[in-house]
C-alpha cells in the first residue's frame, strides 16, 4: 500500500484500491459500500480503468454483505460533470441531492 494509501486509511478509515494507473477509495457501512474518491491518470482516462477499480470494489463489498453501492457527487467541484456523467454511465441513480452534494446508488 502506498502512503497516501496508509495515510487515508490511518486518518479517515477508508479503504484504497491503487494501481500504477489509479486509485479508488471506499468505506463498508453496514450493507453499503461508498465508493468516495476514483482517480485514474490523465493520460489513460477512458480506458476503463475506472471502471476496473469500481468493479474490484463491488466484489469486495458483494463479499461483505454489502446490497447497495454508494456515490457521491459536489456538484460545485472542478470536473463534477464528469464525475456524474461517469457514476450514471456506471448504472448509478439519484438517491437524494441538496444544494452542493448528490448522492448516488446502484444495487450490488
Amino acid at each position: 500500500m502506498s502512503l497516501y494509501g496508509q495515510y487515508i486509511k490511518t486518518r479517515e478509515d477508508f479503504d484504497i484500491i491503487e494501481n500504477s494507473l489509479g486509485f479508488a477509495t471506499y468505506k463498508i457501512i453496514n450493507s453499503e459500500c461508498y465508493l468516495r474518491d476514483i482517480f485514474v491518470d490523465p493520460e489513460v482516462r477512458e480506458t476503463a480503468v475506472a471502471r476496473d477499480l469500481a468493479d474490484q470494489i463491488c466484489v469486495i463489498a458483494r463479499e461483505s454483505g454489502c446490497k447497495t453501492l454508494l456515490g457521491s457527487v459536489c456538484p460545485s467541484a472542478k470536473g463534477a460533470t464528469v464525475s456524474l456523467k461517469v457514476l450514471l454511465a456506471y448504472g448509478m441513480s439519484l438517491k437524494s441531492c441538496t444544494n452542493d452534494f448528490i448522492v448516488m446508488e446502484k444495487g450490488l
